[in-house]
């Protein structure tokens, strides 16, 4: 039985379309909703002669974005989480450390060059992840067109 269902957002609209998943499956198991937003630290640099050292709380407005995510479903419990660090690195503690027994995450569905640029935290996790990871790719959205009419055959 699952108690606890880790959903990881960054705000996309990856994000977005698989919390419907997430709090479907937390209402139906009776699972408590773990909403975890991973605020990620940007090397320290130097600027001219001031140096900017990483954050060591986390951004107030992530918190404020964060609270905002909620469940589609009322029937759904939801507990919130904002971390410091590597995404990938802490959306896998957190699961390690909370017991998480199913991860619900969207993915950007970056292929080639741009996965190697930017990297797939979604992939990473699934590698590493202490349990079942699903990941879902937002829908695509195809225009309505007249001109392709689809006919089925009844059988019987």
């Amino acid at each position: 039985m699952i108690k606890r269902i880790l959903f990881p957002t960054d705000f996309s609209p990856a994000s977005e379309a698989a919390l419907g998943y997430a709090t479907s499956l937390a209402r139906d198991s009776g699972s408590q909703l773990l909403i975890l937003h991973v605020e990620e630290i940007q090397m320290p640099y130097a600027a001219g002669e001031m140096y900017l050292p990483p954050p060591t709380a986390p951004n107030p407005e992530l918190e404020k974005m964060l609270r905002s995510v909620a469940p589609t479903d009322k029937g759904a419990t939801c507990v919130h989480r904002l971390a410091l660090g590597n995404p990938a690195e802490e959306i896998v503690q957190v699961a390690k450390d909370e017991g998480v027994e199913l991860i619900v995450m969207g993915t950007h569905g970056r292929t080639g060059l741009g996965r190697l640029l930017m990297g797939s935290v979604a992939e990473a996790v699934v590698r590493r992840a202490p349990c079942p990871v699903l990941t879902l790719k937002p829908p695509v959205k195809e225009p309505l067109t007249t001109s392709k009419k689809q006919t089925c055959a009844l059988q019987s």
